[in-house]
């Protein structure tokens, strides 16, 4: 109640405002909302610049907003340009969407009934008298309509929390307890009778695809029980970020599709994007990706394929598919709020497509997501 109460009140005090209003509106969403990105320089050693990141992001948002205030004073206008908003993503980072607000009220965040709640919010701001109550039926025509809940996986299903600090994560001292622990995880959940158990992304912190060892005995735990654990690959010396399949003796390896903005790529040309990559990351390289998204079929049942960001991009879901393994490692930017932002965005997208998503997270919010 108290959530849908603030999302009335929140739009309402924006839409109509001017200029000045929608900067700062925006200033602090960027700020608020996104102040963690800049948390992930630390394992750079780029420290010094996490204030200038901040007040960028902050800025960024802030001139976004100005903007809309700037084009039109008209309330029905910036209603329709704060709604584009969700289909605006700076350098490939989408993660604003405004309908977000609404998960957890009384209100629907899907796309046509976000439409309905924010035109009635703006006309019972605008319109006189009576006219206000057409705005009142919008609202409330826009409430949350219960659906027939989707049909989980027959398969018994394990998803360990699992909260290894980024800073330990690519250390070597501490790799050999990393694999062991996997190993445990694995072996508590065939003692349990389980079918499937999904580590998070980078569980093996390691090129897994040359590694022969490891590949031999996850093979043969694979006999006994489904294994899904992010890990990199390394192949014609190119890098990627990849979810890995084993079951039935097999292996199948999944790359990411979609790479995170300044994480694992410069979203420039190659000319400034070598530069960046020369001063800031030590000449790296940017990680490569796959062409398109891929399933992992795993006792007759599909699932798509999704590595934390792009689990979280409407790419992915194409074909709306019923079932879907996220991997993610949100110990970047823990402790901060961006574990707690990523679940809502999952939660969005399980609804908007409705599919099941079976997300495991290291220092994150493991569990099924269901719409």
């Amino acid at each position: 109640m108290l959530n849908s109460l603030l999302a009335v009140i929140g739009f309402y005090l924006l839409i109509g405002e001017n200029r000045i209003v929608w900067f700062w509106s925006g200033f602090f969403i960027g700020l608020l909302w996104f102040y963690w990105i800049s948390f992930s320089f630390v394992y750079y050693d780029l420290d010094y610049l996490i204030p200038l990141i901040i007040l960028g992001v902050a800025l960024s948002y802030g001139l976004l907003f100005w903007v809309i205030g700037r084009l039109s004073t008209n309330a029905f206008v910036q209603t329709v340009l704060l709604f584009s908003l969700s289909y605006i993503a700076p350098f490939g980072f989408n993660w604003f969407k405004p309908e977000l607000i609404l998960l957890n009220t009384y209100f629907s965040p899907n796309t046509l009934l976000f439409a309905l709640f924010l035109n009635g919010i703006t006309l019972v701001k605008t319109v006189p008298n009576y006219y206000k109550f057409i705005g009142i039926a919008m609202i409330l025509f826009s409430f949350h309509m219960p659906h027939v809940p989707t049909q989980q996986t027959s398969l018994h299903v394990n998803i360990p929390s699992m909260h290894i600090e980024q800073s330990k994560r690519w250390d070597k001292a501490y790799q050999h307890d990393a694999i062991m622990l996997n190993f445990s995880l694995i072996e508590e959940a065939i003692k349990k009778g389980d079918s499937l158990i999904i580590l998070p992304e980078s569980a093996f912190p390691l090129y897994l695809n040359r590694e022969n060892q490891l590949i031999a005995k996850l093979k043969m735990y694979s006999t006994q029980i489904a294994i899904v654990a992010g890990s990199l690959t390394y192949e014609n010396e190119n890098f990627y970020n990849s979810s890995y399949l084993f079951t039935q003796g097999e292996m199948q390896i999944a790359h990411k599709v979609i790479l995170v903005p300044f994480g694992e790529e410069i979203p420039f040309p190659a000319l400034i994007t070598n530069f960046i990559n020369r001063i800031f990351f030590d000449g790296a390289k940017d990680y490569q990706k796959a062409k398109e998204p891929q399933d992992f079929t795993i006792s007759g049942e599909i699932f798509r394929s999704a590595i934390c960001f792009e689990a979280t991009t409407d790419l992915l879901y194409q074909g709306k598919p019923k079932q879907m393994i996220a991997i993610s490692n949100n110990a970047w930017f823990t402790p901060s709020i961006e574990p707690t932002l990523q679940h809502l965005l999952l939660q969005l997208y399980a609804r908007k497509y409705n599919t099941i998503i079976y997300h495991s997270a290291n220092a994150g919010i493991s569990g099924v997501i269901v719409p």
